[in-house]
Order: structure tokens, then C-alpha cells, then sequence
């Protein structure tokens, strides 16, 4: 084993932790109707807890109204309690075929909260990176003192660590300004 294979064993864990970021900011609600914003609803369906996107189809059909129609019309009592129980802060109608949501426009009370809420997220991965970045130098360090590899092969395998942890903090950093901008522009 060389300080190649741990920094290829890294990059895999940090585009993990990107992608899991992403999932997280498109459940952060904008403005704008977005399918993904009901990702995190759990719809108790026959004594189960379900993703919400799993019994039912989601869609947009205008920027300010989101639509759930349940593929077991039973269900739909279960679907508008669901959602309305999330920390969405919506209130959906049903008309006997489908959820109707409304997406209220945001105060700017809320959109302060909700961007710190994108920066509490974010702040988790950066976290999540520099962790991943200790356990490759420390990994890096126990094959020095190993004598598996020479401190210069250490030394370049710690930069490309450091390199690499910039590299994944800066896109989480771009992704949250991005996210940030979306929530605060009205």
C-alpha cells in the first residue's frame, strides 16, 4: 500500500459527503415549488413509515403550488397529515383525487432562518471533509512510522491530502452561497 491508494480511497469519501450535501440543500425550501422539497416527509402508510416519494407522485405545476396524487387513493387523509406534520411549515388541502400544497411566499424572518439552517448543514460537512481528511493523514503518518513508505512520499501524500480537503470544502462552500442566494433573493 502506497500514499497513492489512501488518497484514492479518500477523494471516493469526500464526493460522498458532497453528494449527501446536496440531498440535504435541495430539501431547504426556496421560494419556488420544488418536488425535492417533500423528500424528507414520512407518510405512515399501513403501520409503515414511508418516504413520501415512494407511495405517491410529486409534482410542480406552477412555481408556487406543489401537487401529491398517492397511487392508493386510500391513502391520501395519511399523505395530507404527513405533510402537515413535517417542519415544512405547509398546509395542504386535499380535493378527494389529490394534495394540493401551497407554497406560501417566505418572510424574511424565515429566509434568515432558513439560511442559517443551509449554514448549520454546511458547516456538518466541512466537518465531515476534515475528518476524512485526519483519518488519510493519520493512516499517511502509521505507514511512515511503518517504514511502508519514505517521509517524502509522507509529505506529498499529506499535501495532496490538504489539496484535496481544500478543494472538497471549497464546492461546499460554492454550493452554500448558491443556496444561500436562492433563499434570500425574493
Amino acid at each position: 500500500m502506497s500514499e497513492k491508494d489512501v488518497i484514492k480511497e479518500t477523494r471516493p469519501r469526500m464526493e460522498a459527503v458532497i453528494e449527501d450535501f446536496k440531498r440535504k440543500l435541495a430539501t431547504v425550501r426556496t421560494g419556488r415549488a420544488a418536488v425535492s422539497l417533500l423528500d424528507t416527509v414520512m407518510v405512515e402508510y399501513y403501520g409503515t413509515p414511508t418516504p413520501l416519494n415512494q407511495m405517491a407522485s410529486v409534482h410542480a405545476p406552477e412555481p408556487q403550488m406543489l401537487t401529491v396524487q398517492p397511487w392508493d387513493q386510500t391513502q391520501l387523509g395519511a399523505v395530507e397529515k404527513a405533510i402537515r406534520a413535517s417542519d415544512l411549515g405547509l398546509n395542504p388541502t386535499n380535493d378527494g383525487k389529490l394534495v394540493r400544497i401551497p407554497i406560501p411566499p417566505l418572510t424574511e424572518e424565515r429566509r434568515k432562518q432558513l439560511a442559517k439552517q443551509v449554514h448549520e448543514i454546511a458547516e456538518d460537512h466541512r466537518t465531515a471533509i476534515r475528518t476524512i481528511r485526519r483519518d488519510a493523514n493519520e493512516r499517511l503518518k502509521k505507514m511512515l512510522k511503518d517504514k511502508q513508505i519514505s517521509e517524502d512520499n509522507e509529505r506529498d501524500g499529506l499535501e495532496e491530502v490538504q489539496k484535496l480537503t481544500n478543494t472538497f470544502i471549497g464546492k461546499i462552500d460554492e454550493l452554500a452561497r448558491t443556496k444561500e442566494q436562492e433563499i434570500l433573493s425574493v
